[in-house]
């Protein structure tokens, strides 16, 4: 295996997040996706809190519908920081992280989803 080195690309919304009537981590996998970038794929939290410091949590007794989501990007780095206008423009006001990495490839393997 060899690696190569890569940009991570971290957005941080809520559940209830919404650009234009759907939800804003939709719209941010759907750009991606039409920039033709790597993958992009869009966990959802099971409890967690932000700058409002108030907690959301898939708890029974304060079930929440605005729960932490994070969508996660990874490409070459100059393809994430061409998409990165997008992203400021669809998140405005949360926390957005970049961090290098190292992505695994086999060796003449194709890749894999």
């Amino acid at each position: 295996m060899r690696t190569v080195p890569a940009l991570r690309l971290t957005v941080f919304v809520r559940e209830d997040d919404t650009w234009e009537h759907r939800p804003l981590y939709h719209e941010i996998v759907r750009r991606a996706h039409a920039t033709g970038l790597a993958g992009a794929s869009v966990f959802r939290g099971i409890e967690g809190y932000g700058a409002s410091s108030r907690v959301h949590t898939t708890r029974l007794l304060s079930l929440s519908e605005d729960l932490p989501v994070t969508v996660v990007i990874v490409d070459e780095p100059q393809r994430v920081r061409g998409f990165l206008p997008q992203v400021a423009e669809l998140a405005e006001g949360r926390l957005v992280m970049l961090d290098e990495v190292e992505v695994l490839h086999p060796e003449g393997g194709a890749d894999r989803e």
